[in-house]
This record gives structure tokens, sequence and C-alpha cells, in this order.
């Protein structure tokens, strides 16, 4: 009994570590913490404006939103991978010349 339970287990562990593997993107989940400090320190430093950290943070609501609808089958593809760095790009590239522009707060 012991035994068919034990296997029980480890077959369900197997099973959820897989699931999680096909979701799991460390690339996408580093990007999106990186830009989450670029952003909180250019407002410290008051190179972003109130309004422009707050469509910056809009932006990236927007990606984690997108991400969590690409994950809720439970895979993450590699179309849907790229499509997120893709938004990521973007981003950088906006908080780059939001930080970078003669608004200062």
């Amino acid at each position: 009994m012991k035994l068919r339970i034990l296997s029980l287990a480890a077959a369900l562990a197997c099973f959820a570590g897989s699931a999680f593997a096909a979701t799991a993107d460390p690339g996408v989940n580093a990007r999106q913490a990186n830009q989450h400090e670029r952003i909180e320190q250019g407002i410290k430093s008051g190179e972003l404006t109130k309004r422009e950290a707050a469509r910056l943070k809009t932006e990236q609501r927007a990606i984690r939103a997108e991400e969590r609808a690409f994950k809720s089958d439970g895979k993450l593809t590699k179309n849907e991978r790229k499509q997120l760095h893709r938004d990521l790009n973007r981003s950088s590239r906006d908080i780059y010349r939001q930080k970078h522009d003669a608004q200062v707060r």
C-alpha cells in the first residue's frame, strides 16, 4: 500500500514538474524584474515624471497580463515566448527614451 502511494506521489511530482517547466521562462522573468528596477530608479532620480512612470508601469502590467494569458493553457510556446521578448524589447526602448528625454520631475 505504501509503495502504491509513493509511486503515485512520484508520478504526480513528475507531471507537475513537467507542466511547470513548460510555462517557466526565467529569461522573461529576469527581464521584467530588471525593467521594474529601471523604472523605480528613474522615479527616484527624477529622470521620469509621474506621468511617464505611470505609462511605463501600465505597459509592464500589460506584458504581465499577456504572459499570464499565454501560460493559461499550461504551455508557453516558442512563438509566445518570442512575442513576450518583442514586447519587452519595445518596453525597454520606451524606458530608455523616457529616462533620457528633456523632461525631469
